[in-house]
């Protein structure tokens, strides 16, 4: 959900290059099959589906191990899908992608307001991985990262979403694969407040 708003601010600036990371992730397969739809619907300059097993195979995260439960109430501290750093790796591919094609912006919709505790999603990670770019690119500074959801509500984000077009209808947010997602997990949780307090009617099937 959170990136095909930042997409649908992307587009409105840049000529836009899509990256789709497979990591072993529980709904991969369904993820997989939106990412596709997002593209034939922005059609983007290039797309690339990254294939990382690496997170699968070590493990530590209810994500990517289906022998650790994924909680269904948000508690303190990092949740169990929290996955060891995804965020940065993400953004590191990204910018190696980002260098190779002359590409000067990346998008990322890391949010610090309504999230789960992850610590690769808050302000002082984006501003050291930035300063990361700056020092280990022949592109420097002239490389930087969007994050426009940092300190935006989930709701401000539906809001802000509707307001740039984009296509929620097309997005899958739960923890789980499946055709419906589960309306259990945080992630749906947190979704269908989002929409609730926006007054609007999240387009997607829930099981629930």
């Amino acid at each position: 959900m959170d990136s095909a708003v930042c997409a649908s601010l992307a587009v409105r600036s840049y000529k836009a290059i899509f990256l789709h990371f497979q990591y072993g992730q529980r709904a991969a397969q369904k993820e997989l099959e939106c990412f596709h739809k997002l593209v034939e619907h922005f059609k983007p300059e290039k797309y690339f589906v990254i294939e990382l097993p690496f997170f699968k195979q070590v493990g530590g995260s209810s994500l990517v191990d289906e022998r650790i439960e994924i909680e269904e109430d948000v508690t303190l501290g990092i949740p169990s899908t929290y996955v060891p750093f995804r965020n940065g790796v993400f953004l590191s591919i990204a910018t190696a992608i980002a260098e190779a094609l002359e590409a000067k912006r990346i998008f990322i919709g890391v949010n610090q307001v309504d999230f789960s505790g992850y610590p690769d999603c808050r302000e002082e990670f984006i501003k050291a991985m930035q300063k990361t770019i700056a020092l280990g690119t022949k592109i420097g500074e002239e490389l930087k990262i969007e994050a426009p959801l940092l300190h935006l509500s989930k709701a401000e984000i539906v809001n802000l979403g509707l307001e740039v077009g984009a296509p929620f209808h097309l997005t899958w947010s739960c923890y789980r694969g499946g055709e419906k997602a589960c309306g259990r997990c945080p992630s749906c949780k947190l979704r269908l407040k989002a929409f609730a307090e926006a007054g609007v009617q999240d387009p997607i099937p829930y099981e629930l």
